[in-house]
Order: structure tokens, then sequence, then C-alpha cells
């Protein structure tokens, strides 16, 4: 009989120790969490709703939601995709839903409902959870793994080790990793909103909008989307889904940016003046601030022809082609000054971590020593919000549990 050891208590760990005892009933599972609490991030993921994955199937399509990791998620999706997790959770007795935008909830809104399924699961397979463990080395003696905590050693030799600890906002984190011959990508964050201290946008706070087009000047980042306006400066998918895309741009920039916003979305200029022409002619003596052409919250829609200068008592007869294309130009390339990010600590995605290079992503094992596999955030890979940084969790957890079979 052998004994595996899990390193890290959150989707990933679980995933994986389950993922042992599926394939081998009868090997001894202890899973260790370094914190106090096991699942954190699936208690707070989708604003304590837990976006399990994406109903997104065509495997093609799911990688390029990953800007680190990508192609080499290609072999695991086909191995165990997004619909074996849906299948995976509602067969232990948690229905799920698909919402408009593809993402997946559980019916009850509530993310306990994942966890409470994960820990029955470890529960009925006699898998040994313990707390307060903090990995500080890892080393084998023969054929043997042997953990040493932050406060002790661990008396039992394992196995196998599956490393499945998560993603850390330092270096120093992954440092136990590298001492046992892994690449580490340095980490930094993904997955922040734009802070704009200087804009006065920002008193628009609670506005959204379903479809804007965002580009990073001076990077090749273009990205269109949801978009909300906080106290802060803008946040949304848009803006998460850039900051994944551009986070190592973004980290040697300092985060210190302009963005430029196409708030019509329509990039062709030419289409859009033709409209505006026409709406200028048929408004012609109605006030800019009571008409607007393009459904723009009227809130937003004032600040905008305020920063393009024009008296909101000016009237639409009264701009004339010129301002017009004007008008067009500004609302399609509008600047803001972006002058840090926030990210929330709970929530911290890393893009970085244990390369990909030095593990075979086919059993998750490291190439560098037998018996070592790895899942998760831990990795060197990384998706935009939407379900898929969970998916890959799953994915890859489940492949680690095979220990390399």
């Amino acid at each position: 009989m052998k004994n595996i050891a899990v390193i890290g208590g959150g989707a990933a760990g679980f995933f994986s120790a389950i993922s042992v005892k599926t394939h081998y009933p009868n090997y001894n599972v202890s899973l260790f969490e370094k914190g106090s609490k096991i699942l954190s991030k699936v208690k707070i993921s989708g604003g304590g709703r837990c976006n399990v994955t994406n109903s997104t199937t065509d495997v093609s399509v799911l990688t390029k939601a990953y800007p680190r990791g990508g192609k080499k998620l290609k072999n695991i999706f086909h191995q165990f995709g997004t619909l074996d997790t849906r299948n995976w959770f509602e067969n232990r007795g948690v229905p799920l839903k698909v919402e408009s935008d593809g993402r997946v909830f559980p019916i009850s809104n509530s993310s306990q409902s994942i966890i409470d399924c994960l820990v029955n699961e470890c529960e009925k397979n006699n898998i040994k959870i313990e707390l307060l463990k903090s990995v500080i080395a890892l080393s084998k003696v023969k054929s043997k793994w042997i953990i040493d905590f932050k406060d002790t050693s661990y008396s039992t030799p394992f196995d196998s080790v599956i490393v499945a600890s998560g993603g850390f906002p330092k270096l120093k984190g992954f440092d136990w990793l590298k001492i046992i011959g892994h690449k580490i990508i340095n980490p930094i964050p993904s997955l922040f909103t734009f802070n704009m201290p200087s804009e006065s946008i920002t008193s628009l706070s609670g506005i959204s909008l379903k479809e804007v087009k965002i580009k990073i000047l001076d990077t090749k980042i273009e990205i269109s989307g949801p978009l909300l306006i906080t106290h802060w400066g803008m946040s949304g998918p848009v803006i998460l889904k850039a900051s994944s895309f551009g986070a190592r741009d973004l980290f040697e920039k300092k985060y210190f940016f302009e963005l430029q916003l196409n708030w019509l979305f329509e990039s062709n200029t030419e289409i859009l003046f033709n409209t505006l022409e026409k709406y200028s002619i048929l408004h012609s003596k109605k006030l800019l601030s009571k008409q607007n052409p393009f459904k723009l919250p009227s809130r937003l829609w004032i600040f905008l022809i305020t920063k393009f200068i024009l008296s909101d008592d000016k009237k639409w007869g009264e701009l004339g082609k010129k301002n017009l294309r004007k008008l067009i130009e500004f609302l399609t390339k509008d600047i803001y000054k972006v002058s840090g990010k926030t990210t929330f600590k709970e929530e911290f995605v890393t893009c970085g971590g244990v390369s990909l290079e030095s593990i075979d992503i086919k059993t998750m094992q490291s190439k560098t020593t037998n018996d070592l596999y790895f899942a998760g955030e831990v990795l060197d890979i990384d998706g935009v919000t939407g379900g898929y940084n969970f998916q890959s969790a799953w994915s890859t957890g489940y492949i680690a549990g095979k220990l390399g079979n």
C-alpha cells in the first residue's frame, strides 16, 4: 500500500487527492494546507457563487482563454475537459447552470455547494486533511519523499507527492521547488483592475457598458468586452482580460500607461460619421445633452461631451461636419491615464510559477525527478475570467492524480 501526499488545500489539491483515490482506492492519501482554511478561493469565487468552469467544449477555443499555458493544455483538456467537470459535479449531487456569457455556476448560487461536494468526497474516500502545514523543503531519500514543514518534518515518508500549492506573490515562495531542480518563471499579478486617481471619470462609479473596445497604448493588447467604471478607475471583464494578456507588459511599465477606449465599439469612423450626420440633421434643434445618438448611459454621455469641450446646451444643428468628425474621433479614441492596479488578495492570480519546461504535460510529472507531480496555479498556467482558472485546476489535478498512468 502506497502513501501519497498532496500539498495544497485549494481546488487543484482537492481534485488531485480525489483523483488518486479514484484511480488507486487502496492508497493512503494525505492533503496538507499551509493555512487554517481549505478551498478559500473556491469560497469567494464569482462573488461567492463559484464559477466552476466555462461552457465551451471546443478545446481549440478553450485554450485561447489562457495567455500562458494554453497550447500545452490541449492534451490535458482532451483527457478531462469542461464537460467532464460538469458531469463530475452533477453526478455527485451538484446541479449546474450555464449563464448567457458561458460561465457555469451551481444552481444553488452558492460556492458552499462546491466546497461541500469536494469535502464529502474526501471524507468518503478517507483522505486525511491537515491544516497549518507550510512546506519549506522537499527531499528524496532513496525512493521515498520527505516533507519538511515550517514547524516540523513529517515522520511518514511518501511514495509520491503532488504539488498543488497555488500561486505565490513573491519569487521566494517557490524556493523549495527551485532547489530540487525546477525552473521558476518570475511570478507577477494577473487579473487586476486599473487605477485612475487623476481621472474624473471615477465620479461615474457604477456605470457599466455591455461592449467596448480598449487598447493599451504602446503594446499589442486590444480587447473588447463589458466594462465597469469604479470609484478607483475601471474594471469588468474587458479590463481583467487585458490585464491577464498584458500581465508582463504592464509589469514592465510598472502599471503606468495610457488606455484608449472606443465607447462606440464600431471601428469604421466613416459609418459612424454618416450615422451621426443624419442624426444631427434630424435633431438639429435638440440639445446635445438631451439627444444621445449612441444610447450610452446618460451620465456618461454628458461626461464625454463635456470632456470633448462641448457645452451641454449646444444644439446638434450647431456642430457642423468638422466637429462631427472630431466627435467621432474622440468617442472612438478616448484616452485615460492608468496609474497603478488593484488586486484583491484573496483572489490573487499568478502569471508565472513552475515552468512547463520542467513538466511532462501528459502526466503532470516532474522532468527532474520521478514520483513528483504538479497541478493548478503553482504552474505557469493562468486564464482569463470565466471559469477557466478553475478548469485548469480540475484538469491538471485529475491528470496528476493518475500518478503517471
